[in-house]
Formats: C-alpha cells, sequence, structure tokens
C-alpha cells in the first residue's frame, strides 16, 4: 500500500491512518518536523512523510520527547527530508550500526556509523546525481 511515492493523502486520512488528529499534524508541520507537498492550499502528504509522522509520533509517545527534543532528533537525520533515502540496516549488518540511533525509514532498523562527517553527504546517492550540490534544499 505505501510503496508508490506520489503525494496522494489529504490530512484528514492521514490524521486517521497514524491516529492523530489533523490538528496535530498542523502543529508538527508548524514546528518544521514535516514539510507535506501543497496542492493549491491543501496539504498532500507522500508515503515518505507518512514514515516521518509515524517516527515523529515514535519519539513522542515511546521516548516521551516534547517536540524541542524531537526537533533535536530528527536534526541528526542528514536524510529526513530526502524521499529516496534507502533507509537502515539490521542488527547483524556487516557494516557498524548505532544502536542507539534507529532509523527513521525503516522499523527495526539503525543508522550506520559514520566515520566522519563528510560520509553524511558523500555517500548519499542524491549527492552523487546533483550538479548543484549545496546550492538546493535536497542537495
Amino acid at each position: 500500500m505505501f510503496e508508490k511515492k506520489d503525494d496522494i493523502y489529504s490530512i484528514g486520512l492521514v490524521a486517521k491512518l497514524i491516529n492523530e488528529h489533523p490538528e496535530t499534524l498542523r502543529v508538527w508541520e508548524k514546528n518544521n518536523l514535516i514539510k507535506p507537498d501543497r496542492s493549491s492550499y491543501q496539504r498532500k502528504y507522500s508515503n515518505e512523510d507518512i514514515k516521518r509522522l509515524k517516527f515523529i509520533k515514535y519519539l513522542l509517545l515511546e521516548k516521551k520527547l516534547n517536540i524541542a527534543g524531537v526537533k533535536q532528533v530528527i536534526e541528526m537525520y542528514s536524510c529526513w527530508y530526502v524521499d529516496n533515502c534507502e533507509g537502515g540496516a539490521k542488527g547483524n549488518a556487516k557494516e557498524k550500526i548505532n544502536r542507539h540511533k534507529p532509523c527513521w525509514k525503516r522499523e527495526n532498523t539503525f543508522c550506520l556509523v559514520l566515520k566522519d562527517k563528510s560520509e553524511w553527504c558523500n555517500g548519499c546517492n542524491i549527492k552523487k546525481k546533483c550538479s548543484n550540490c549545496g546550492q538546493s534544499e535536497n542537495c
């Protein structure tokens, strides 16, 4: 059900899918936790946005963070607004993983341990394809 990349979900439907009030989603957007596309004045949520919302909800409910805490956590994810991020690695991965940093993209996976900050972008497929790196929001 959630494999297409099209922005096709309204705020009402997404609120029902994640069991939240639509106003809660507006508050999260106002605090820059999520950036749904807009068609005129109507918010349109993608499948990636739904995954982000579920992770935000996990941080709020399971980890007991407030919105400021959630903002700090998602700032550590260089791929937060990247739609084609492949996600994390499972616990038995060959690469080193950070068991304290669950991947927002796929449940039961963790982010890889980076050797240095340059790997945040240099290993990213988006940067490899981007000709305007550093000049746009996604690069």
